[in-house]
C-alpha cells in the first residue's frame, strides 16, 4: 500500500485548502481512510476518517464543522477540505490507511505527509 499526499501550501487566515491523498497498492474495500496532522512540538492527532466502501465519516471535536473528508473510488483519492483555516491549524498532515473500520482509526499504512502553514 501506498499513500502519496499534496496539496499543503501557505495560505491566509481564513482561507481554504483542500489536501489530497493518491492511495495504491491494493483494493480498499472494508478498509478506512484517514487524516492526521502534527504540529510542532506535538503530538500527531487524529482529523478525519471516512469509509472506503460506504463513505461513513467521523471528525474530531476540534473541526468545528470546518473539514470535510471525502474519497473518490474510481480515483483511489482521499480528500481533506479546509474552510476557515486559522494559525492554529498549521501542521503536517498525514493520510493513513487502516484495514478495520471498526474501533478507533488504528493506521496500518502512512503517507508521507504535507505541510500546511497557516499565516496571520
Amino acid at each position: 500500500v501506498q499513500l502519496q499526499a499534496s496539496g499543503g501550501g501557505l495560505v491566509q487566515a481564513g482561507g481554504s485548502l483542500r489536501v489530497s491523498c493518491a492511495a495504491s497498492g491494493r483494493t480498499f474495500s472494508n478498509w478506512r481512510m484517514g487524516w492526521f496532522r502534527q504540529a510542532p512540538g506535538k503530538e500527531r492527532e487524529f482529523v478525519a476518517a471516512i469509509t472506503w466502501t460506504a463513505g461513513i465519516t467521523s471528525y474530531a471535536d476540534f473541526v468545528k464543522g470546518r473539514f470535510t473528508i471525502s474519497r473518490d473510488k474510481d480515483k483511489k483519492m482521499v480528500y481533506l477540505q479546509i474552510n476557515s483555516l486559522k494559525p492554529e491549524d498549521t501542521a503536517v498532515y498525514y493520510c493513513a490507511a487502516d484495514a478495520s473500520i471498526r474501533g478507533v482509526l488504528t493506521p496500518d499504512y502512512w503517507g508521507q505527509g504535507t505541510q500546511v502553514t497557516v499565516s496571520s
